[in-house]
């Protein structure tokens, strides 16, 4: 995707930058930035003319189905290296009883501090869910979000846990190196 000529941002990307500015904190001995709300969209009024009529159309063809999502999945050597512990979990955080908009901010801080701090394995805990018949929220999320733009520039592999480890219900994660480190 090339860069906008104009250095505007569209609304939509102007939400997402929202949502990651407002995860960030000032470097030492400056102040925050104040990240001003999107003002709300002016709504047209109808016009008073009745409308003519309009000749019957054919249906819209049915939407695409969405993209599923890639998981990159870990190495069978460095999984089996985490699972048996040759290779240490640098950090882990447990989104236990979050809901999807703490659970999401919260995982993005402690990937976006694992990454600047050079860890180089995490453990997700999602929980397993409650629901019966089916899995949790965060169980199904976490990995869809992790392969989502603002993830992927963080984490280079995921894959489900071990059993010790907590099963289906955790995630190891592995952080990209730095740039110049």
């Amino acid at each position: 995707m090339s860069p906008r000529r104009d250095g505007k941002l569209s609304d939509e990307e102007r939400v997402l930058w929202n949502v990651i500015a407002r995860t960030t904190s000032p470097l030492k001995g400056r102040r925050a930035v104040e990240i001003p709300e999107l003002p709300a969209p002016v709504v047209a009024k109808p016009d008073p003319t009745p409308a003519k009529a309009v000749p019957a159309q054919v249906a819209a063809p049915a939407a695409a189905p969405k993209r599923q999502y890639v998981a990159h999945t870990l190495d069978v050597p460095t999984r089996d290296k985490l699972s048996k512990g040759r290779l240490p979990i640098e950090g882990r955080v447990d989104l236990h009883g979050m809901t999807q908009d703490e659970a999401y901010s919260l995982l993005y801080a402690f990937l976006s501090r694992a990454h600047a701090g050079g860890l180089r394995y995490v453990l997700v805990i999602t929980g397993k869910g409650n629901s019966k018949g089916g899995d949790g929220v965060l169980k199904r999320m976490v990995p869809a979000w992790l392969d989502t733009a603002p993830f992927r520039m963080l984490i280079s592999s995921q894959d489900h846990a071990e059993r010790h480890h907590g099963g289906s219900g955790a995630l190891y994660i592995r952080i990209r190196r730095r740039l110049g480190a």
